[in-house]
């Protein structure tokens, strides 16, 4: 219970943060992605199941908020947390690269998912301008956030653990 509870604090301070703080305090009109941080990290932290937990409640705040529709980023989210926790496996707690190069990936499909509902289907199609303005910048910011709040995550995942552990013995 301590744990479900814990991840939606994260969830909700995570979006409160990416919503509320850098939506004004952004370069140059961009944020990083920090729900998608949050579904990342737990998918290859805990597995398959909580990646899917985690990103269905991060993808429906953001349907409900962000979105036109309900659904969209919420199953983006859920493939997304779901396909990084088959990672857990070959995960070390320590290794930061791994997540990087995850984060890395996920925001590729974030943005072409993106891309795809919200321009391509509109018949916007300058894909090299949105790559160069949105995609990059996007990515960037993402990757770097990556690596600073990553490590809290590791933390926070450690301590569960040990507190799981010790209501086991108990």
């Amino acid at each position: 219970m301590r744990r479900v509870i814990t991840i939606l604090l994260l969830i909700l301070i995570s979006f409160l943060l990416q919503s509320v703080v850098f939506s004004y305090e952004n370069v140059s009109g961009f944020s990083p992605n920090l729900m998608l941080i949050l579904t990342m990290s737990f998918g290859i932290m805990r597995g398959r199941r909580e990646g899917l937990l985690t990103g269905f409640v991060c993808g429906f705040l953001y349907d409900i908020f962000f979105g036109t529709l309900i659904g969209p980023y919420m199953f983006l989210f859920m493939i997304i947390g779901y396909s990084n926790g088959a990672f857990h496996k070959e995960y070390l707690m320590e290794d930061v690269m791994m997540p990087v190069f995850i984060i890395f990936m996920d925001e590729i499909v974030f943005n072409t998912a993106v891309y795809v509902l919200s321009f391509l289907l509109r018949n916007r199609t300058g894909i090299m301008f949105y790559i160069i303005h949105v995609f990059l910048p996007q990515i960037v910011l993402t990757v770097i956030a990556t690596v600073i709040i990553y490590r809290f995550y590791v933390w926070i995942n450690k301590y569960l653990k040990k507190k799981v552990g010790e209501n086991e013995i108990a």
